[in-house]
């Protein structure tokens, strides 16, 4: 793991890209055995029979450690995160975010329509209204100054979904990153991945940077050049560079929660 602190305005996308002289090889074969591992340890942990509902597992699962699912965070904090990644959609699209609450949640509200937690906004008090619009402003201008503008031929790409059934169905991984820029076609490594929080970058978020590249590696069948993760809270950012090591470790990682959930059920 690589740790920087953000400190220019294109930090954040220098980290993630790298030098382009010095990127490795694309790396296309590392997914099969990537997967056949998976495939075995689970057969060793599950068995051959399907079971009623398959064990998911997503980043958070790396980051607790757990297959509890409740938010561990407040309903205000959930929404500031959620407002700053829709910031940060609108900022990949070239979009001047100038007034970051009310242009983000009106992404926000396009995208999902009508939920209990947008509706909880409605019901706030007029002082919790006003902490998360200064909050989510303060964070947006960490993320302005550290993002820079991403240049269209990046390729930026937002809220990226991806799942891979194993095990017969019997496990699903579930992915979502924030943003992704580069391509799997070109002769060496150029898919970057980033992750943005307003929380502080904690031990968690290792194994989760490093589950969006497995998750990716699988997906498209190429190992991505690096994956990040920025804190609007501190402007922090972590950037691992992806090899088989690292890919290996996030199978063991994914490996050892679901053998903790064997375990307890």
């Amino acid at each position: 793991m690589t740790s920087l602190l953000v400190a220019s305005p294109t930090s954040v996308l220098e980290a993630m890209r790298g030098e382009r002289r010095i990127r490795p090889m694309a790396n296309t074969t590392a997914a099969a055995g990537l997967r056949a591992t998976l495939e075995d340890a689970l057969y060793e942990l599950l068995g051959p029979a399907l079971r009623d509902a398959p064990l998911v597992v997503r980043a958070s699962s790396l980051r607790r450690g757990d297959r509890v699912e409740t938010p561990s965070t407040s309903p205000l904090a959930r929404v500031r995160g959620i407002l700053i990644v829709q910031a940060l959609r609108l900022m990949s699209v070239g979009f001047a975010v100038d007034h970051a609450f009310d242009e983000a949640f009106v992404a926000w509200r396009a995208e999902v329509g009508t939920s209990e937690l947008t509706d909880s906004l409605e019901h706030l008090s007029d002082e919790d209204a006003a902490l998360l619009r200064s909050e989510v402003e303060a964070h947006c201008v960490t993320l302005k100054r550290s993002l820079g503008s991403i240049p269209t031929k990046w390729m930026p790409r937002t809220a990226q979904r991806a799942h891979q059934r194993l095990a017969g169905g019997n496990v699903v991984l579930r992915d979502v990153v924030d943003l992704m820029v580069g391509t799997t076609t070109s002769e060496r490594a150029s898919v970057a991945l980033l992750d943005v929080t307003t929380s502080t970058l904690g031990v968690g978020e290792e194994r989760a940077l490093r589950y969006h590249a497995l998750v990716q590696t699988l997906r498209t069948g190429v190992v991505p050049l690096r994956s990040s993760a920025f804190s609007t809270a501190t402007g922090e950012l972590w950037s691992c560079d992806v090899d088989n090591e690292l890919l290996n470790r996030s199978v063991d990682d994914v490996l050892d929660v679901i053998a903790s959930w064997t375990a307890a059920s």
